[in-house]
């Protein structure tokens, strides 16, 4: 029998390990294995950037963000993980 259990990390320690992005979309790999993937619809920023800009990310702090110097943006894990969209421009 299996057996499913609660996953006790929290969207507040979650922390990212990778980001991949492509045409349409944000994927960010999460430490527990799990990932999240969202549409760059939700960040009008990303969607409208140069893959240049784009792929020049770094991590806030020790994943639990990412930042984009060049179009100052910073997107949270645990608001990725709470679904928050970015304010439309």
């Amino acid at each position: 029998m299996d057996i499913l259990t609660k996953n006790n990390s929290t969207s507040t320690s979650a922390r990212a390990v990778d980001v991949k992005i492509s045409k349409d979309e944000l994927t960010v790999y999460l430490e527990d294995g799990r990932l999240i993937s969202t549409p760059l619809e939700w960040f009008p920023k990303l969607r409208n950037a140069k893959d240049q800009d784009l792929n020049d990310w770094e991590f806030i702090g020790s994943g639990i963000g990412i930042h984009w110097e060049k179009l100052d943006e910073d997107i949270s894990v645990k608001g990725l993980l709470e679904g928050v969209i970015a304010i439309k421009e």
